[in-house]
């Protein structure tokens, strides 16, 4: 994984954008402007399998679950990619399915990637954070988790621990509502960019501050956190100092690691006990109250 360097200061003002609500629409999250784009900006590509790349306008795309079903519990999706793509699947592939079974409405988040590097894909999440949360009310929304997978695990953490920080603000109105999540879930997560052979290029400071575990506090949202021993594509004790980290701050957490299980998603049954970890998950939402209580005699 890399993020290239680009550090643009803007000043805008904030455009109100209309109401969303059907499966599939877009809330624009830069409607006066994205932050330092590029002047060759052009569509973004689908490959039509639910990957996304070349992404120059961000956006979140919502996927509601079935009618009658939604409890107000809304969670900000940043699917993985290696921040050179974004790769949620089809309708937001298999884990927006399973938020939908738990009356969850998915927000996808299509954030900016490749070049732009550091401090754009934050930018945008805070940004999506901010409207979601400052429309709360007209959008239904009680409890606002975010949850990635891979390099989108490592943004919504970034999210979670650098919520109030400088470059993920742009002057805008919108900087005043606060862009913490209220949970997060974490799945295979990057953690680390302490790995000075891999990531070579970046100055110390950089890597000092994308490493995420050194940025955990006390205000730190409440992580739930699954990883494999086996992945070979993100290692495995990013997640344990993250968990450390979490301790040592005084923030909750779950972890839930397994022995099997190569870089993904994890929810396959084929693969074994870690294809259970979205009942944990779920079970740990309903424990902390963002989830209604389990129905008698489930």
């Amino acid at each position: 994984m890399k993020l290239l360097l680009r550090f643009t200061p803007c000043v805008f003002a904030w455009i109100v954008v209309s109401h969303v609500s059907a499966a599939g629409e877009a809330i624009e999250l830069w409607p006066e402007g994205v932050p330092g784009i590029h002047a060759n900006a052009a569509p973004e590509n689908d490959d039509g399998r639910g990957r996304y790349t070349n992404i120059h306008y961000p956006s979140i795309v919502v996927y509601p679950p079935p009618e009658g079903t939604a409890n107000g519990t809304a969670i900000l999706y940043a699917p993985g990619g290696g921040y050179q793509r974004v790769s949620a699947g089809v309708n937001g592939g298999i884990v927006a399915e399973w938020l939908h079974s738990l009356g969850i409405t998915v927000y996808m988040l299509k954030y900016r990637h490749g070049e732009y590097g550091h401090p754009a894909p934050l930018q945008d999440a805070l940004r999506a954070m901010r409207i979601l949360r400052s429309r709360a009310d007209e959008l239904g929304i009680r409890h606002l988790g975010m949850l990635g997978g891979s390099a989108g695990a490592h943004l919504t953490a970034l999210t979670g621990t650098l919520f109030d920080a400088p470059e993920g603000r742009t002057g805008a109105h919108l900087d005043s509502v606060s862009g913490r999540p209220d949970f997060m879930v974490l799945i295979f997560p990057m953690i680390s960019m302490r790995d000075g052979a891999r990531m070579s290029w970046m100055t110390d400071e950089l890597r000092h501050r994308l490493s995420v575990d050194e940025q955990v506090t006390a205000s730190t949202p409440p992580t739930f956190l699954v990883h494999s021993a086996e992945d070979r594509s993100v290692p495995v004790e990013g997640s344990v100092s993250f968990y450390s980290a979490m301790r040592r701050a005084g923030a909750p957490i779950e972890m839930h690691l397994y022995t099997k299980g190569p870089h993904g998603d994890g929810m396959s049954p084929q693969l074994g006990p870690i294809s259970g970890w979205p009942r944990l998950c779920e079970r740990w939402m309903r424990f902390n109250g963002w989830l209604p209580a389990q129905p008698s005699g489930d």
